[in-house]
Order: C-alpha cells, then sequence, then structure tokens
C-alpha cells in the first residue's frame, strides 16, 4: 500500500521518526505530508498509533492529464466497486494546484461525476453525495498535471482523539500539542510543567506520550472500517499488540493556570482520558511557580497579544522570562506564540526557533536553555 499521513507544517521529521518507529518503510518526508508503505495493518496501526498525522491517505490512482475531462475520462478507469457500492454515501475533499483549473471545486465535481456515472453504467444506480457525514471520503490531490486520487482512511481527522469534555477560548491543536512534546525531546524521567494549561492539552498529550497510549484508543470509528475490505480481526489484534506497551508515567506532569475555570477544564479533560493519577493539577499565578527538581522541560503557549494590548503584552512576556530565568535553572523551555514582537522581551537568548502553525496562525516555537546564574542568559 501506497499511503500518505497528512500533517502540519513543522512536524514533518517527528511523524517521520514515528512512523519509522512503527515499521513503515520507504519513508519520504514532504511539504505538511509524510508519504510512506505498508500492509493493511500499517494502515490500521498509523491511524491508531500515530499523535502527529492529521489522517492517512491511501493512494489508489494515479495519473497526468492535459485538461478537466481528461480527469473525467481517468477517473472513468478506476474500478470503484472494489472501495464502495452503488448504496455508499461519498464526498469528495479536492486540493489542487493547478492552471488547468480555475477552481477547485469544479475538478472534485467532476471525479463525484466520473464515479457516479461508473456505477449508473455499471448497476443502473449511483451511490450518494453525503458531505456532512460520509461513508468513504476520497480525496483528489491535483499538483500542475499530476492527478493522485486515494482513500481518507481516518475520515474523522486524527487530532480529534475522543477525549475532550471542555474547550477553552483558544485550545491548542492535539497533534500540534504531541509535536511539540515530542520535539522537546522529554524522556519522562523528569519533570514536565505546563504553567499555562488552558484545557490541558499539552498535559494530556504528555501523558498519552509518556504512557505509551495510543491516541486513538479513545475514539469511536476510523473512515477504514467501512471500507469493503475491512477485517476487523485484524484491527483487535492491532490493538491488543499496540496496547501491550502501555505503562505507567506517574508524578512527572505537572499543569497550571491563573484561572480556576480553566484547571476545571484541564480536570474534566485529563479525567475523560484516564489520566488523573499522572498528571497534578493547580490553580497558580506563574510568578509563584517554583522549579521542582535540578532539571525538567516547560512548555508554555502563552496568550498571543490578540486578546491583550501590545504594551501590556510587551511586559507580559518580560515577566515570563524573568521567572524562567530566576526559578527554572536547569531547565530546558519551550513557548510557542504568534506574538513574535513580544517574544523578543522574554529578555533569554533562543537556543533554538522553528517556525509551527497553530491553527492559521504562524507561530515561532522556541526553546531557551535555562542555566545557573547569568551563563549564556539576559
Amino acid at each position: 500500500m501506497k499511503l500518505t499521513a497528512k500533517t502540519l507544517f513543522g512536524l514533518e521529521k517527528i511523524l517521520s521518526l514515528e512512523l519509522s518507529s512503527l515499521g513503515a518503510v520507504n519513508i519520504q518526508a514532504v511539504n505538511r505530508a509524510v508519504m510512506f508503505e505498508g500492509d493493511r495493518y500499517m494502515l490500521y496501526k498509523a491511524n491508531y498509533c500515530l499523535r502527529t498525522a492529521l489522517s492517512v491517505l491511501f493512494q489508489i490512482a494515479v495519473f497526468r492529464i492535459r485538461s478537466a475531462d481528461d480527469l473525467y475520462r481517468r477517473c472513468l478507469k478506476i474500478d470503484w466497486s472494489s472501495y464502495l457500492d452503488s448504496k455508499t454515501s461519498f464526498a469528495v475533499v479536492p486540493v489542487v494546484n493547478s492552471p488547468l483549473f480555475n477552481h477547485t471545486g469544479f475538478a472534485g465535481l467532476r471525479l463525484k461525476d466520473a464515479v457516479a456515472d461508473w456505477f449508473r453504467a455499471k448497476t443502473g444506480n449511483r451511490p450518494s453525495v453525503d458531505t456532512n457525514n460520509p461513508d468513504i471520503l476520497i480525496n483528489l490531490h491535483i499538483s500542475n498535471d499530476l492527478v493522485t486520487v486515494s482513500l481518507d482512511s481516518s475520515v474523522i481527522p486524527l487530532y480529534k482523539r475522543g477525549y475532550r469534555k471542555e474547550q477553552g477560548a483558544a485550545p491548542m491543536n492535539e497533534i500540534l500539542a504531541a509535536g511539540i512534546v515530542m520535539n522537546s525531546g522529554w524522556d519522562a524521567q523528569i519533570p514536565l510543567i505546563d504553567p499555562m494549561c488552558g484545557s490541558g492539552t499539552i498535559p494530556v498529550e504528555a501523558a498519552l506520550f509518556a504512557s505509551n497510549i495510543p491516541p486513538g484508543r479513545f475514539r469511536k470509528s476510523f473512515g477504514f472500517q467501512l471500507w469493503r475490505d475491512y477485517d476487523q480481526e485484524l484491527f483487535k489484534r492491532m490493538k491488543e499488540e499496540t496496547e501491550s506497551h502501555i505503562r505507567p508515567c506517574m508524578g512527572m506532569i505537572f499543569g497550571s493556570d491563573i484561572s480556576e475555570e480553566a484547571v476545571e477544564k484541564s480536570r474534566a479533560n485529563i479525567g475523560s482520558a484516564g489520566l488523573s493519577e499522572m498528571i497534578t493539577l493547580s490553580v497558580n499565578d506563574l510568578r509563584d511557580l517554583k522549579s521542582r527538581s535540578e532539571a525538567g522541560v516547560i512548555i508554555m503557549n502563552p496568550p498571543y497579544g490578540q486578546r491583550i494590548r501590545t504594551d501590556d503584552s510587551n511586559d507580559f512576556y518580560g515577566m515570563i522570562g524573568t521567572v524562567l530565568k530566576h526559578g527554572f535553572p536547569g531547565y530546558d523551555a519551550w513557548i510557542i506564540s504568534s506574538d513574535k514582537e513580544s517574544l523578543k522581551h522574554v529578555g533569554l537568548k533562543p537556543s533554538g526557533k522553528t517556525i509551527l502553525f497553530n491553527g492559521a496562525l504562524e507561530c515561532l516555537l522556541v526553546n531557551y536553555k535555562l542555566y545557573q546564574g547569568s551563563k549564556k542568559a539576559g
């Protein structure tokens, strides 16, 4: 099987490492995605275990075209009965960057027409289009004249883990949180602290990672379970083998927030994920926090300046830098923010910067090595 795991910009390397650890082969990172190969077991495992993937696509056809009519004709040659029947509902997600199409929706419409006409010619009936809750989701990718047609084996995006009960004002995407935790190099042997935990996404994803709990464990379904070749026994065996590696991670993850309401939302989400014994929560102002050990990791997602004035934002980020410098010597700190101007006011020397996206916002993930005294700081 030729497969593609889609992800957020900047997480391609982490996702490649994840796929390698799962046993995927011929791994190739591209923009916002990683291409790889594997069997049906790998397809199921990728959906169930990948922490930094948005979805997993199964490639069913690749060809070149010269016109919109070419797209229709070539899609008519695909044996659609291998994937759905006239009673199956489907939808098409087009991603088009081609001078052959003035409108992305038109390319998707030509593929829909081809599927409908193929079934009408073979059976006299056609499957229905359901854009809200389709049985089968077809991904159409056109780059210049190159067309790739795939089935989305996830359908519901993989960042929708299934554990979230409460939502904050600006919750972090789950795969972004997981990617930051994995990128930090945290090994679950030292404390991990999120002092602005909001609805708890970073602590939850850290606990899932540290405990080897697959993020797909909380989901009710995956798209491939409605495929004609779905193997329920194989999926069950994959789940059992994967979950045999779960291990408890106790007493190393701490979340806090100045807002009591935010901490209660965190508590609800952490409880929903069954992680209450692994994560310690508290209502605390960042200014009052102190280190718990000689070494640790701090990950924080402070306000980005959209909801507070620039002057206040600069002072706020300056306070963050002061607290980190004096309160957490020996720690490794990671701050993600789209407020690049305010980040300059942290007042610490960055040891690394990575561009990531939180939703539509381009952000910087900045790493600070916090040394004793003023060495390389200030």
